[in-house]
This record gives C-alpha cells, sequence and structure tokens, in this order.
C-alpha cells in the first residue's frame, strides 16, 4: 500500500517543538491547526517524533477503529500517577478494561437521574451564600459547588469543612501534573525541590481524605447507594475478587478530581461568555422562565430547555475543559489514512484545536449557541466536536457533566445575574484541564424573579 509523505516542521536545536509545545501551548497547537490541513510531524528531542492530528477522520482511527494499536503516553502516565494512581484514567489494557467494568454502574442513566436534586440543591445553597452586588471569583464559586456535589454524589460525604485545603491541594496536584507531563526532564520523586515537596503534602492531603471515605465506607458495611459503595462491594466475576483500598483510592482520586474539575472550569467559561453576550443570556431567561416559572430545574425538564443545552455545548466548543486527549504512542506500525505512524511514535489529538478549526465551525471564534441545531449536529463529523474525548476511553462521566452543567446553569441563571469586572486579562491557561489562569472576577445582581432580564 502506497502511503503519502507526512509534512514536517522544521525545527533547531536539540529538543526540536519540545519547548514551544511546553510553553507556549495553545498558539502552538493553533498554528500547526492553521497551516496543516490534516497532519504533521514534529521533532521533540534526537529521536522522539509526534505526529499533530489535524483531521477528524485520523482522530477516529486513533481513539476508535485501531484504539487497541495505541496507549497514552509513558510519560503521561508516570506524570498523573503520582497523583491519581492507576485509575481507569492511567491504566491499560485488561486491568483498565476490569476497573471501568466496576466504575461503569455508577453512571448508569438510573442512577445519574437519581443525581439532579443534589446537583439543583447545591447549587441553591452555594448561591445563598451570595448577596447582591458581591464580587466573587466564578470560577472558584464553580469549583467549590462541583466539588461538593462530586462528594455527595459519588462518595456520600460532606467536603465543605476542608473545602480550602482539597481545592489548594487538587491546585498543587494538577500543576505538578501538567509540568511533570510536559517536561523535558523528570524530576526524581526523591530530589528535596520545593515543588516535589508540595506534591507530596497535596497528595497526602488527598489520600487522607479518601481514605477516611474508604475507611467509614469499609466499616458501615452498608451500600449506601453511591460510587465508592459499589467500587468496594464489587466483585471480579472472573476471578471473584474485590477491590484493594489502594485500587479504590485510584479510582475514586481519578473520579473525583475530573468528577469536578471539568464541569468548575465549563461552567466558569459559561458564565463568562454570558457575561459578553447579553442577547444570549436574554434567551436563555427567556427560556427558563417558559418552561420553569418560579420553580427549580429537574431532570424531566432538560429535555424541553434545548437552548440551554446549546449554550453549554458552544461553551465547552470554545473552551473544552479537556483540551489536549492524553497523548498516545504507537504500539507498532499504524496506518492512518494514508499516512504511516511508525512504532513509538507520539500521536497528539486537540479537542481545542479542532473546536476552533473553520473546516468544521463558521466563524468559529464567535460564541454562538444557535449553531447547535440536531441537523448541524447530524452534519458534523464525528471528531470535529469531542470534548470528552471517545472510543473505548471516552470520559466515563460525560453524561453526568452534561446534565451537572445545564442544571447549574438553569439553577443559578434564573435568579443571578453576572458582570464582568473589568480591568481584567481573561486568559485560558492550559494545564491538565483549561483553567481561567487568574480568576474570573464577577459582580453578582439578584434578580427579584425568574421573570426579570438581565
Amino acid at each position: 500500500m502506497s502511503t503519502k509523505a507526512v509534512p514536517e516542521l522544521k525545527s533547531k536545536g536539540l529538543f526540536g517543538s519540545a519547548r514551544a509545545l511546553r510553553d507556549n501551548r495553545l498558539p502552538f497547537i493553533m498554528r500547526l491547526s492553521r497551516d496543516y490541513e490534516d497532519i504533521v510531524k514534529l521533532r521533540l528531542g534526537p529521536s522522539t517524533q509526534l505526529y499533530f492530528l489535524n483531521d477528524s477522520d485520523l482522530i477516529h482511527q486513533v481513539l476508535v477503529a485501531q484504539a487497541d494499536k495505541f496507549e497514552k503516553s509513558p510519560r503521561f502516565k508516570r506524570g498523573t500517577r503520582k497523583l491519581i494512581g492507576q485509575g481507569i484514567l492511567t491504566s491499560e489494557g485488561e486491568f483498565h478494561k476490569r476497573q471501568r467494568k466496576l466504575v461503569q454502574p455508577a453512571f448508569h442513566h438510573q442512577r445519574i437521574a437519581a443525581y439532579a436534586d443534589v446537583m439543583v440543591d447545591y447549587s441553591v445553597r452555594i448561591a445563598g451564600t451570595w448577596h447582591d452586588g458581591q464580587t466573587v471569583d466564578m470560577h472558584h464559586e464553580m469549583m467549590t459547588l462541583t466539588r461538593e456535589i462530586v462528594a455527595k454524589t459519588l462518595f456520600d460525604a460532606d467536603v465543605s469543612a476542608d473545602g480550602d485545603k482539597i481545592a489548594e491541594a487538587i491546585t498543587i496536584g494538577i500543576e505538578n501534573t501538567s509540568q511533570n507531563a510536559a517536561s523535558l526532564f523528570s524530576v526524581p520523586d526523591w530530589l528535596p525541590t520545593a515543588r516535589n515537596r508540595r506534591g507530596r503534602e497535596a497528595v497526602a492531603i488527598m489520600n487522607n481524605v479518601l481514605t477516611t471515605m474508604i475507611n467509614e465506607h469499609r466499616a458501615s458495611g452498608i451500600d449506601q447507594g453511591d460510587l465508592l459503595s459499589m467500587l468496594l462491594m464489587a466483585v471480579d466475576e472472573e476471578n471473584g475478587g474485590t477491590m484493594t483500598d489502594q485500587q479504590a483510592r485510584d479510582e475514586a482520586m481519578t473520579l473525583f478530581i475530573a468528577g469536578h474539575e471539568t464541569t468548575a472550569n465549563a461552567t466558569a467559561w459559561t458564565w463568562y461568555l454570558l457575561s459578553q453576550h447579553p442577547e444570549v443570556e436574554t434567551r436563555l431567561i427567556a427560556e427558563l422562565h417558559a418552561v420553569l416559572g418560579d420553580r427549580k430545574p429537574t431532570m424531566k425538564d432538560l429535555a424541553n430547555l434545548p437552548y440551554t443545552d446549546m449554550i453549554i455545548k458552544e461553551s465547552m466548543r470554545l473552551y473544552p475543559p479537556a483540551w489536549l486527549v492524553g497523548i498516545r504512542v504507537a504500539m507498532q506500525d499504524v496506518m492512518l489514512g494514508d499516512y504511516l505512524i511508525p512504532k513509538g511514535s507520539y500521536v497528539m489529538m486537540s479537542p481545542y484545536a479542532n473546536h476552533h478549526n473553520p473546516r468544521y465551525f463558521e466563524n468559529p471564534e464567535a460564541f454562538t449557541p444557535e449553531r447547535w441545531t440536531p441537523e448541524f449536529e447530524k452534519a458534523l463529523p464525528r471528531f470535529a466536536y469531542f470534548p470528552f474525548g471517545g472510543g473505548p476511553r471516552v470520559c466515563i462521566g460525560n453524561s453526568f457533566s452534561m446534565m451537572e452543567s445545564r442544571l447549574i446553569l438553569a439553577t443559578i441563571a434564573q435568579r443571578w445575574h453576572f458582570d464582568l469586572l473589568s480591568d481584567q486579562n481573561i486568559e485560558p491557561e492550559p494545564l491538565v484541564t483549561l483553567r481561567p489562569k487568574s480568576g474570573i472576577q464577577m459582580a453578582i445582581k439578584v434578580r427579584e424573579s425568574a421573570l426579570e432580564p438581565a
């Protein structure tokens, strides 16, 4: 079979494009997306080749059609395992399939539906701490809200008392994870650097929180109907074994962090975008008034809130929380379309780049929720839009996150309007997730009722 030559980005120096990818991530991948149609080869070291995929069909090959020929990169797994261990995000092969099978029931539709009231009630609760004219960091507020929702729904726990301590530990862990995964050299854990010390302290804090949860569940011996109960009581059909405390900790850590970090970022960016587009907010309030009046939303209402759904989808297009799908390594020679990817080479795919690609989205920098009609979605190539990844490693909590985002938006927007404070530089920070670099400071205005416009 004939192959096409892969265009190559020429680079100088021993490490090629590695520093640009580490230090200038979003502008660099957008340059690749703009300058190369389908694929481009980069050099990251003397002998390390990385292929950036800019085509939805090629991405489908890696994530779905030939997913068994790729694994997540060793550097990514080393960088993340210090924090989350060997959970479903980092594990491979049969172990990954087994663990995912044990976790999956917690995210079945019927069980997710039972979480809806918690999501709404906690949204009402955090909004009850605000007052008219107050200034808040909406990223911080959404982190607090989604962290408490995940703790309650998945672990039947209340973490509000330790919220700030947990938040700081997670931030340190994510920053260190991002740096470790992108570093040209791996710093040994035993070196007494300030970053290693902070990282160990952060992991210790999170371990203490999760160990307490696990011990309390073990001691009760009762299925409390949450994810942690399911993990601890699940029995492997093949060998009859149960999950060890270490395995339960790793899965719990993965889902606790990923389960609130992504939704918090998605909703924070949504409030920012609404503050910049009052016409969108006006239409949102009209929909909420027509469907809900003054009552709180329920899961059943979501089917009748299509514009609310469009807003979340468009926000996640512009600011996908998972801006980069974990870099994969080819375990053998692989043909992607007409291109040969040699064994040992890396491939990289970016939802952020594809979501801003004019090939797939007209006027891609514009915030246009109205684009998300059923007809548009049906015609859109599968991996032109993939905020939750895809294939056998698609985000296990995607339905949970989408329901949560829509319920938070509907519940809070009914009663509150947010104005962006001036003199801020709102800039995305591409760590493991796409956070607003310095938060999003907003002034709160209370609506007297759900009928009041912005």
